[in-house]
């Protein structure tokens, strides 16, 4: 049988061939790693007959959502849930996001599986006080800490709005974490993300706000397991590590430059918590294990193919991103359809999801490739770009 290929659109107006390649057989690993900690920020599934447009209620497939959070088991990533991946703040709902905690921390449990999720403020809307944004906050962590899932402290957009500078982000952090049972992740979600946390910690000032940052979990470490930053600075993360307290991992959620961060510099390194694991688990899985090996030829090796993949999945405007995951896990055959919440699906364009299958393909990550190139060709023939 000759290969299947695929003929995707240029910017340019012309057209590239895909000829795909064979289907690399990916080992399982059905634990975790011994050498670094590795959650998936993972996204969900949208159910193809709810009104997911718009401002509307998400509604959810909730069994493929579930089973795509099974296959991050298969290779050994616990989960990190209702994260910016999962489309908080971009149409999943507060109803939503706990049901799809409860749902994932229970699965969690049954698979002896890792599980961190994230508590926010996003569920009270506008605020104007910094003590409203404690009680939502407050709030959300004591649901998640219910469902026996691992905080993470996730950025909000309601204490950017209203805080006054950084003692109000120490005071509302300092609360929270003097009541939180088990050490969380705090996480520091850059503006490339949400524009509407820029300033963040007090100062626009990144070397500002990263000095609030560690005065507060310097103060805390004891409730701090690890920070969580996704500001795409390679520079700025290897000199926050340093600085962190004995204990205190930082969890890398740097899309751009995560091989170097994870792998280290024989002396620091980074752990990980990245949306972009969603995309390539099978690849960062073979070279985790790799790592765990010594074997830090093999871990550049298979890291190397992932890189332009999440680089162009994450290309500006960053928040977009998701519409890629949700893509890739389409064509990969992890969901019937190519339909998001709030209709996000309509937000990369039909050259950027081509270019996507391009990469996926070099990277080897599309595991039935008739089946991909039969899906990107019905996509195409939708979009008016059939040839």
């Amino acid at each position: 049988m000759s290969p299947a290929s695929v003929d995707v659109p240029l910017a340019d107006g012309g057209w590239h061939t895909v000829t795909l390649s064979e289907p690399r057989q990916w080992k399982d690993h059905p634990g975790p790693y011994a050498e670094r900690v590795a959650f998936a920020a993972a996204h969900v599934v949208a159910d193809p007959r709810g009104e997911n447009v718009p401002g509307a209620a998400a509604v959810v497939d909730w069994d493929s959502t579930l089973a795509f959070r099974r296959e991050l088991f298969r290779y050994g990533f616990g989960v990190a849930e209702a994260m910016d991946t999962a489309q908080r703040n971009m149409g999943l709902d507060w109803p939503a996001v706990q049901e799809l905690v409860r749902r994932s921390a229970e699965q969690a449990r049954e698979y002896d599986a890792r599980i961190a999720s994230g508590a926010g403020t996003d569920h009270v809307g506008a605020v104007t006080t910094v003590d409203e944004v404690r009680a939502a906050y407050a709030e959300q962590v004591e649901f998640v800490e219910s469902t026996g899932s691992q905080v993470i402290l996730m950025a909000s957009r309601q204490l950017a709005a209203v805080a006054a500078g950084p003692d109000d982000y120490l005071s509302v952090y300092a609360e929270l974490l003097e009541q939180v049972r088990e050490p969380v992740v705090l996480h520091w979600l850059g503006e490339a993300f949400d524009p509407q946390l820029r300033g963040y910690w007090g100062s626009a000032d990144v070397e500002a706000a990263t000095a609030t940052f560690l005065d507060l979990v310097r103060a805390h470490a004891d409730k701090v397991d690890g920070v969580k930053v996704s500001l795409l600075s390679a520079d700025h993360e290897t000199g926050l590590r340093v600085a962190l307290p004995a204990g205190v991992r930082l969890y890398t959620g740097d899309d751009f430059n995560y091989p170097e961060l994870i792998r280290g510099d024989g002396t620091h390194h980074s752990d990980a918590l990245l949306g972009a694991f969603a995309a390539i688990a099978p690849a960062a899985s073979a070279a985790l294990t790799a790592l765990d090996d010594g074997d830090l030829a093999t871990y550049d090796a298979e890291m190397a193919p992932t890189l332009p993949l999440s680089r162009h999945v994450f290309e500006a405007p960053t928040y977009y991103y998701k519409t890629g995951i949700a893509f890739l896990s389409w064509l990969c055959g992890h969901q019937r359809g190519f339909t998001m919440v709030g209709g996000l699906q309509s937000a990369r364009s039909a050259v950027h999801l081509g270019r996507l299958f391009t990469l996926a393909d070099e990277a080897r990550l599309l595991p039935d490739p008739e089946l991909a190139a039969h899906r990107m060709r019905v996509w195409l023939e939708g979009a008016g770009l059939a040839r």
